[in-house]
């Protein structure tokens, strides 16, 4: 009588870098899409849509100024960075955390595990709301995308 096992074999080394052909894809189209916002200025019109936000309802919200904020990044731009939106440096080191945890995963072969406080997502969407009301409060020109 035979019978089959299904064994776990430890990850080869060739599986291991075939599973992080996904995040190399991402950083590959990343660093492109940098490039071209590098390349060409979003203050300049007609190269990239408006926010649909503002466009539609006249807002800036939470995201609006990114797209330049990140043009003004990659030039060195700190001061321009910030102008456009200021919480662009935390939504930036954000992503790269976010990113360098799931790829650390992908590398051991585990799942991407986070278990947030069952209080974050109120409280992020609370800041949301609250950064999309102070960014449209007249006066307050210092949040508002230059």
């Amino acid at each position: 009588m035979i019978v089959h096992q299904e064994a776990v074999s430890p990850p080869t080394h060739g599986s291991r870098w075939r599973r992080l052909l996904v995040p190399g894809a991402v950083v590959a189209t990343t660093l492109a899409a940098s490039a071209y916002v590098a390349a060409v200025d979003p203050n300049s019109p007609g190269h990239y849509p408006v926010c649909p936000t503002y466009a539609i309802a006249g807002i800036y919200c939470p995201g609006c100024g990114m797209l330049r904020a990140t043009h003004d990044a990659l030039h060195g731009d700190v001061a321009g960075m910030m102008a456009r939106n200021p919480l662009a440096p935390l939504i930036y080191l954000g992503l790269v955390a976010l990113f360098v945890l799931w790829a650390r995963a992908r590398w051991r072969g585990a799942p991407l595990r986070w278990d947030p406080p069952r209080w974050l997502p109120a409280a992020m969407a609370v800041a949301f709301v609250a950064f999309t009301v102070a960014r449209n409060v007249p006066g307050w020109t210092w949040l508002s995308p230059a």
